[in-house]
């Protein structure tokens, strides 16, 4: 029988990124607040925050591809990469202030510095490379870009990639050494150390059943999965931050502004190696182009990653598909998302989207022989005995309603929230970590408007550039940008 209901200030659900972030914020905004974690497994950030279910990749636009398209007429859209460039320098700002005041420990404990490469093979994809670079290198945001199509500057730069490569062999790359690799397992686990120190509540093992509204907030059922006991939980604002697990949830909060929404995971399998032979030799994240009718996650990379102080090297992703919301979740997970008012939603992205099932299906087939075969493109001369197959964390793709198509398959993040603030709902993937900071300013602005004015200076003393476009400021962004690369020790 579930016992008395305890009354608290803040549920987070789910101990990973955005939880661990958005708990920090409110720690030291409202220290007072009573808030309660609740996460499904047995250790913090084990799903989609652990550094081996995502590529680490500091998702600042620097060389991931999918986020400059190009048109017919040579023209590179930069609006999406220039807003992913701003909302990462919120996330490096934090993090420095959360260094500057203790919260952090040491910064290479989870973030480090790995120039980011964009790679193009061939004449068409060298003359996109050259054209991104030329177009991007104008935005101070993007202006220590650098780029080349010489073998011998390439294999300089990317000796495993492009040493001893055949005469005649045309690529271009584009080059900016600022860039990062980030542990937002090591991060989260930090964070929340922080908050259960200041008060709060962590419960692991600890999954969110259900979710009602009261009076003043929501009803939060609460199953403790080592007892077997059942908790309610009275709370004022309720953040579900479940990963894949937060559609579910969404749905059984009711609220309207959740209708039409589905989910369609994706799975994947990354390579790793830690020779150090290999890795001595490739010290970069080196993104290419994607296969047509791939997802944006799929994009073929070869990472430098750095795991409690080891290195390592990561190629994929493979991607698959499972039905599974989670890596340790049921098969039942998308039928059972299935509802009357998101049915139409996901049939309209099913008919539009046959080519990316396809893809998916013809990946999850693929033998083991094929994989290493498509790592021809990054890496000439493959021993696979010096690689392991390693299984990502599952993505959850965000479909939603759209006027024109009925449904869309949107890749990235959603913030849902109800009317009155009360519940928020954060659904998608990348590159949701890198931006959390930002999302998480959002919520606050969002869910709390009476606190929010009063929160303000001390929001701007986390994030001095917060209403202000680094873009229009050159001199704030070479201010900012050094603060935080000396804060967090990336020089």
């Amino acid at each position: 029988m579930p016992s008395t209901q305890e009354k608290v200030d803040v549920v987070l659900i789910g101990g990973g990124i955005m939880s661990s972030t958005l708990g920090a914020m409110l720690t030291e905004l409202q220290p007072e607040w009573d808030i309660r974690v609740y996460e499904k497994l047995d250790y913090v950030a084990e799903e989609s925050s652990d550094p081996w279910n995502n590529a680490g990749t500091g998702h600042a636009a620097l060389c991931e591809l999918n986020y400059t398209p190009e048109d017919e007429n040579g023209h590179v859209d930069l609006a999406k990469a220039s807003q992913i460039n701003e909302q990462f320098h919120h996330s490096r700002q934090y993090w420095s202030h959360l260094v500057d005041n203790g919260v952090l420990a040491e910064p290479k404990s989870f973030i480090n510095q790995v120039p980011h490469i964009s790679y193009g093979r061939g004449e068409k994809g060298r003359d996109y490379i050259k054209n991104r670079y030329e177009q991007m290198v104008r935005n101070p945001l993007f202006s220590e870009m650098e780029y080349t199509d010489d073998p011998a500057t390439q294999a300089e730069w990317l000796p495993l990639m492009f040493e001893g490569r055949g005469p005649g062999q045309v690529n271009g790359i584009s080059r900016t050494k600022i860039g990062t690799d980030v542990d937002f397992g090591s991060l989260s686990h930090q964070l929340l150390n922080y908050v259960g120190d200041k008060g709060a509540t962590i419960r692991t093992s600890h999954q969110v059943t259900d979710l009602e509204r009261s009076s003043d907030g929501w009803v939060v059922t609460v199953k403790d999965l080592l007892s077997h006991e059942t908790h309610k939980i009275n709370a004022k604002f309720v953040f579900n931050g479940a990963g894949g697990g937060a559609l579910p949830l969404l749905q059984k909060s009711g609220i309207p502004e959740g209708r039409g929404y589905g989910g369609f995971p994706v799975s994947g399998i990354f390579l790793r190696t830690s020779n150090p032979d290999l890795v001595a030799r490739h010290q970069a994240k080196v993104y290419g182009q994607a296969s047509f009718g791939a997802p944006a996650m799929s994009v073929p990379h070869l990472d430098t990653r750095v795991v409690d102080g080891k290195d390592y090297l990561l190629f994929g992703p493979y991607a698959g598909f499972s039905p599974k919301f989670l890596k340790g979740g049921r098969f039942t997970d998308l039928p059972f998302s299935v509802r009357g008012n998101n049915l139409p939603t996901m049939l309209n992205v099913a008919k539009d989207n046959t080519d990316l099932v396809t893809y998916l299906v013809s990946e999850l087939a693929s033998s083991k022989k094929a994989r290493f075969e498509s790592m021809h493109e990054f890496i000439p001369n493959i021993d696979p005995s010096d690689w392991e197959f390693i299984q990502a964390g599952q993505r959850v793709q965000v479909m939603k309603k759209d006027p024109k198509k009925g449904g869309v398959l949107s890749f990235g993040t959603e913030l849902i929230s109800s009317a009155d603030g009360s519940i928020a709902t954060l659904l998608g993937a990348s590159p949701g970590a890198s931006t959390a900071v930002s999302i998480m300013l959002n919520l606050l602005k969002t869910c709390f408007p009476r606190q929010y004015s009063s929160w303000e200076p001390a929001i701007k003393d986390m994030v001095p550039s917060l209403g202000r476009s680094l873009a229009d400021d050159e001199t704030l962004l070479k201010e900012l940008s050094e603060y935080t690369a000396r804060t967090l020790k990336l020089i």
